[in-house]
């Protein structure tokens, strides 16, 4: 039996945790090619991984989270407790913005507007450009 195009597509959790390497990668200012140097893989191996192209094995996993000096969870936090009923997988959408070099960035830029106001304008805009109607 023939895959279904959608079959092909990864799996929400291995797009989360290539999601939270990335993030935590970018938090420690490591680049791809370091941070696959002090695992032992290529920088496109760790792109692959980021992508969620590719599956990051548990001992992966466990070194990359040696190397960024962070624990195994951190890549699984958000997910929620899948043997909760009800549990959602990662909102595909927010990924895929997270994913691009501008979200990721905004999303560490906008944390760092202190004035509530200014969050709010901001906010605004971007419903704005986007057509949205505020909530």
């Amino acid at each position: 039996m023939e895959r279904l195009d959608a079959d092909r597509s990864p799996n929400p959790v291995d797009r989360h945790v290539g999601l939270r390497i990335r993030m935590r990668r970018k938090e420690l200012g490591v680049s791809q090619e370091k941070l696959a140097d002090s695992i032992g893989l290529t920088f496109q191996q760790v792109q692959k991984y980021e992508r969620a192209a590719n599956r990051a094995s548990a001992s992966k996993l466990w070194e990359m989270a040696r190397a960024m000096n962070t624990s195994i969870g951190y890549f699984y936090e958000g997910l929620g407790d899948p043997s909760e009923p009800g549990t959602n997988m990662p909102r595909e959408t927010v990924q895929d913005f997270l994913m691009t070099s501008e979200g990721l960035e905004l999303a560490a830029t906008f944390p760092r507007i202190t004035q509530p106001r200014v969050r709010r304008k901001v906010l605004e805009l971007v419903r704005a450009l986007a057509g949205d109607e505020p909530a």
